[in-house]
Parts: C-alpha cells; structure tokens; sequence
C-alpha cells in the first residue's frame, strides 16, 4: 500500500509500505477514509521527538471503515465507519479504569525511553514515533487498529466525514483542556494558540459556560475562525501587550483558566524567543515554553493553566515561583480521547460543536508532503490539511 512516510529532518515522501494485518485478536484493520495532519506532527518533522526512523508512517488523526476484523472484537464489524482515538488503551488496566486513557499501562509496546526521559511511560499513540509503540500511522491507505473495542467509536449517520476526522484528537484534546482545566459557568478562559485544538478548547469553554472566552494567536485567519465558530474575543499577540489586555479585560485580575494550546515551538515577538529558539537548536533545552510563561504570568491568583501543547522534556526559565506564589494549579496530559470521544460525536451530530472548518486543504495521499508545507509555513490559510488516500 501507499503511505507518507519520514525520511529524515524535514524530508517526508509517499512511499510503498508493507499492508497491515490482524496482528492480535482484538485488533481491526481499516481502509483510511480520512487522515489529517496534527500538529504535533510538525514536531516530528523538524527532529524534535527522538525515536524516529527512516521509513516510519506518520499519521494519528483519522477514521476509517473497518476491512478485517479479529477474533476478540466485539463492538465493530466489516463495513463499519468508525473514528479512531489517537491515543491506543486496552481499557483494563488501572489508568484505563480511571479514564486516564493515554497514561495506559498496555498501549505502549516500547516503554523504555518514556520511562528514561520522564520517570514514567505514557500509552502507545499512532504514528508517532519508537518512544510511543512504534505504532504504524493513518496517512496510509490501511491502518491497523489495537484494542478496536476501546479505542474506535462508530460514527453516527449524520455526521460528516469531514466533521468526524476531527473527533479522532484534535476534539476531544481541545475539549480536555476547558474540562480538566476545570471551566465553571461564568468563568473568563484564555486560549494561547488558534489552531484547531485551540479552536475546539474555546467552544467547549463556551459550552462549559465560560462568561467571556479569549484567543490569541497571530494569524488573523484563525482568529477571525475562532470568533466565528466559538464567538470569542480575540488577541493578536504581535500587536497587543497580551498581559495588560488580559487584564483590562478581567478587572485587572486575569483570567480564571489558561489553556496552553501551541507546545514545544511557540513563537513570541520579545527578546525569549531568539533566547529560546537558540538554546532549542544547541540542545541547551528541548522546548521553547513561550506560550506557557505567559499562561502563567497572566491568569489570576488562585487560577488553572492546562497545557495541551505537546512538550518533550526540559525548559528553561520556567516560572516556578510565579506558579507557587500565585496558588495556580497546572495541569497537562495528552488526551483521553476514549473518555470524551462518544460525547464529541454526539455535540457535532447536534450541531453544537464545529470542526468541519478546521480541514481547509483536502488533497490525495500524494499531495501529503505539499500539504505539511503549507501546514508548517501557515501558508494560504492553511488551518489543517486532510488527505484522502484514496484519492
């Protein structure tokens, strides 16, 4: 079968690979129907996550119709649509049991660098690297799917193809971070990052309640997207002092909840960025915390802050003392998308929550590499690129 493939720093090409199989009794293979890129993606291609090798298929959010089905699957059947949670759980263990999907202790088939960089191994995810299974991914024509009883959920009839990719992770991580950044009705929220993730974390911050919802981000693309879909109040932080707009906003307090929703490559227009950026590249550090700095700064006494960008190990100037003195309470996991992913489809289903938009560049598998290019330089609008593989 066809697959976009990683072929080293910034090198990606479509490529013959091996088809998948049942490999267990509870997996499934599914023909691709949908793959979009992430972009934590991104991070893969500029040689942020270690573990990569030539040749690895990329790819984690996706759905798909189900081809072969194994043994031990209960819940789905040949012909199936089903979306697929990016994160892979076996839905027994003890984190499972605690809807801490992506903290499994099973999904993971490749524990030991996780366990080396942060004293603890997450679950297994598609497309993503040795350090997380080694998992095969979604920007293929086949995908095989572990623990398809846990982890895909059959996608309602009147939910769009369109609609329901985005059900796969950029959902249910967008929506984790107003849900465990525990937004309460009446509550001023802050989402750094427009992207879609940050998109869906301001409408379920509106949905939540949240009196008054704030993005900030610098393309006003995204922005003008994110006042539409989620009717928040927008910042372009290269022209405001974010801080003081926050505050003149708030009674001079900030806001109640933070949602850090950029990761590892954050941009700023201030003197941390080339600060960041160069000890980045001299692996002095392995990510620019940007976004998150600000996150803390800016959010009232006594707030949350909930970082949903991903980050892969160390920081420097972190603001420890701020966080203490301040009484915040942080938080950040990658997404349970089992908890929240049947939800989802029955928001989207009702129209309540909007994530068709988010896929402004649809194109066949063998456009795939074009399409992280414009999704890398934010080149024409590009929100998200969504490949067809069989197309």
């Amino acid at each position: 079968m066809k697959a976009l493939t990683w072929q080293g720093v910034n090198k990606l090409s479509v490529e013959k690979v091996p088809d998948p199989g049942i490999q267990n009794s509870h997996d499934v293979v599914l023909r691709v129907i949908r793959s979009a890129a992430c972009g934590s993606d991104l991070h893969l291609l500029g040689g942020y996550i270690p573990a990569m090798e030539k040749g690895d298929v990329l790819g984690h959010e996706f759905l798909g119709e189900v081809v072969e089905v194994g043994p031990s699957v209960r819940k789905h059947k040949v012909g199936d649509r089903v979306v697929v949670s990016s994160f892979i759980a076996c839905g027994k263990c003890w984190y499972c049991s605690k809807e801490l999907y992506s903290l499994c202790d099973n999904g993971n088939t490749n524990p030991a660098l996780t366990e080396f960089l942060w004293g603890s191994n997450p679950g297994g995810c598609f497309g993503y690297s040795h350090a997380m299974g080694g998992n095969a991914g979604s920007h293929a024509e086949y995908v095989r799917v572990p623990y398809a009883d846990v982890g895909a959920f059959a996608v309602p009839e009147g939910v769009s193809d369109e609609a329901a990719v985005f059900a796969s992770d950029a959902g249910p991580t967008g929506w984790m971070g107003a849900d465990l950044g525990g937004v309460q009705p009446g509550d001023v929220v802050a989402v750094w990052g427009a992207g879609a993730v940050g998109q869906v974390s301001a409408q379920a911050a509106a949905l939540l309640g949240a009196s008054r919802v704030v993005v900030i981000d610098r393309y006003p693309e995204r922005l003008a997207m994110a006042k539409e879909l989620a009717g928040a109040e927008t910042l372009d932080y290269t022209a405001v002092d974010v801080d003081a707009a926050l505050r003149e906003l708030t009674g001079g307090r900030g806001p109640d909840v933070a949602v850090e929703a950029v990761g590892m490559e954050a941009h700023s227009t201030g003197v941390q960025f080339p600060y960041d950026q160069a000890k980045q590249q001299l692996r002095l550090q392995t990510d620019r915390p940007t976004a998150v700095r600000q996150a803390i700064y800016s959010v009232r006494k006594g707030g949350s802050v909930f970082v949903l960008g991903v980050f892969a190990g160390l920081v420097d100037k972190f603001p420890l003392g701020a966080a203490m003195n301040k009484g915040l309470t942080i938080r950040g996991a990658q997404m349970h998308g089992q908890r929240y992913i049947p939800m989802l489809l029955d928001r989207i289903a009702k129209g309540e929550l909007k994530t068709a938009q988010f896929g402004t560049h649809v194109m066949p598998l063998s456009k795939a590499p074009k399409g992280y290019e414009l999704f890398k330089d934010k080149k024409e609008g590009c929100v998200r690129p969504v490949f067809l593989p069989g197309g």
